[in-house]
């Protein structure tokens, strides 16, 4: 086993939330590595959600998740402008279809004033379809939440990984913690073939949270990987719902929504399953056919031939029913954030400043950086510029005049962007995430060799060992000729 690294923080888990810590932490003078199991950050839950910026109305009053999602929200226009990540405050309606229900919309009114989510009110039948003339025009109120939004949650978290990264935190991929072991200076992290030291430990794993909790003799919560299916509908229906579509909660969740995202596509989901398997991203019929069905009540014009594609995603649900956020009772130098379900987006930011409190106050209050730069460069999107400035850029590199994905309008040279930024793409679902290649109607079937190409040159791998998402996920298996 090779020699240990000495650190004062190591963060475990590279979602959203430990992405949003790591770069909370790195404002401070104090060395941090930041260990993510997979090949890439953002490929849990944050890959695979309802990229809802929530008001704050659905939780439970005087929760940590109350808390933590009213100051998300708050927070979430300034960091997604200090990241240049896309974040739109288009509003969100609850929409009630039987009276009973108008009945629990009057609750989470109260609900949310209650959490200080600002300008709620009731919306009458007349307003509600004037502001959404496609929705079920049998449904007679809802509840209208102006400061909801939507944003791109992987562009969120590799938006924070290379600010972390430049600021000075350390990024290890494919290192899965196996044990950790606790010694006089704090703890000794270890994937089976190199042991990392750290002074705390922050337990930011997601489903994997539990498990790692373990590993230090925290036996305090369980969690249950909740399984979310999703259809993704093409651009041409972008204009079908302009809020973020909800019908009344129950207790497995937020129900089945339609959104439009950032990019103009439409979202449609999600189901809600308990199971035990923390690895199953399996999408299955029955729950694609309900999400199908659930949909219709809301908006009954919804076509199945505008799916693109469907998804599955695992949500971090824990037995505490709230977020789980401080200090183990193993140890006071192992910090849990663990239970980070919905709204666990939303809340990411205001989880990250809290964290970072707490390890301020155990590390004895280490300096701030002078030199700290909030700042995440822009990134060059040729889809959104002007004819004119398209001229000019590739003009001074032709790179950016070569159209790899023609359904997203993605150019060679924003992919060595990508694969080059700090913490870049190292496979070709890292490049989807970063630049949009493959995510269009066709779904990569015209440039996802094009995409293995650049990888496998920009990396000096040989084509056959370069991945989907890291692993043995290898697109090709071997040579012809």
């Amino acid at each position: 086993m090779s020699e240990q690294k000495k650190y004062d923080v190591a963060v475990i888990g590279a979602g959203v939330v430990g992405a949003l810590i790591a770069r909370e932490l790195s404002r401070s003078h104090i060395r941090i590595v930041w260990l993510e199991r997979c090949n890439d950050v953002a490929q849990g839950t944050t890959k695979a959600n309802s990229a809802i910026v929530h008001a704050g109305f659905d939780a439970k009053p005087h929760s940590v998740k109350a808390r933590m999602n009213v100051d998300g929200n708050r927070l979430m226009g300034q960091v997604c402008e200090e990241l240049h990540v896309p974040f739109h405050r288009n509003g969100s309606l609850v929409v009630a279809f039987t009276e009973e229900e108008v009945g629990t919309l009057k609750s989470l009114i109260a609900r949310g004033q209650e959490n200080g989510v600002p300008d709620l009110r009731l919306l009458s039948k007349e307003e509600l379809h004037a502001m959404e003339p496609n929705l079920n025009a049998d449904a007679p109120a809802a509840l209208y939440a102006p400061t909801g939004g939507i944003v791109s949650p992987y562009e969120l978290c590799i938006a924070a990984a290379e600010n972390a990264v430049t600021n000075g935190a350390e990024l290890r991929r494919n290192y899965e913690v196996k044990t950790i072991d606790t010694t006089e200076e704090g703890f000794l992290l270890s994937n089976g073939a190199e042991q990392i030291a750290a002074s705390l430990v922050i337990n930011a794993a997601g489903v994997y949270a539990d498990k790692v909790a373990r590993m230090i003799g925290d036996e305090t919560f369980t969690i249950k990987p909740r399984r979310g299916e999703y259809l993704l509908l093409d651009m041409s229906m972008g204009g079908v719902v302009d809020k973020t579509i909800f019908q009344c909660p129950s207790p497995m969740g937020k129900g089945v929504l339609i959104t439009p995202t950032v990019h103009g596509n439409v979202l449609i989901g999600p189901s809600a399953e308990d199971i035990e398997d923390k690895e199953d991203l399996d999408t299955t019929d029955a729950g694609l056919r309900s999400i199908q069905t659930a949909v219709k009540k809301s908006v009954p014009g919804f076509a199945i031939r505008d799916v693109i594609t469907s998804f599955t995603g695992l949500r971090a649900h824990d037995d505490k029913d709230d977020f789980i956020i401080g200090a183990s009772e193993a140890n006071p130098r192992f910090v849990n954030v663990a239970g980070i379900e919905s709204p666990g987006l939303t809340a990411a930011p205001a989880i990250a400043k809290y964290v970072a409190r707490l390890v301020s106050a155990i590390l004895d209050d280490p300096p701030k950086k002078a030199d700290w730069n909030p700042i995440r460069p822009e990134p060059l999107r040729l889809r959104e510029m002007t004819p004119a400035q398209r001229k000019a850029l590739i003009a001074q590199n032709a790179a950016y005049g070569r159209i790899i994905c023609r359904c997203e309008t993605v150019s060679e040279g924003e992919i060595l962007d990508a694969i080059h930024a700090p913490a870049g793409a190292r496979d070709i679902d890292g490049v989807k995430r970063r630049t949009r290649a493959g995510m269009g109607r066709c779904q990569g079937g015209f440039c996802g060799t094009k995409v293995l190409e650049i990888l496998s040159r920009e990396l000096g791998l040989d084509p056959t060992q370069v991945t989907k998402f890291g692993g043995e996920s290898r697109v090709l298996v071997g040579k012809t000729k």
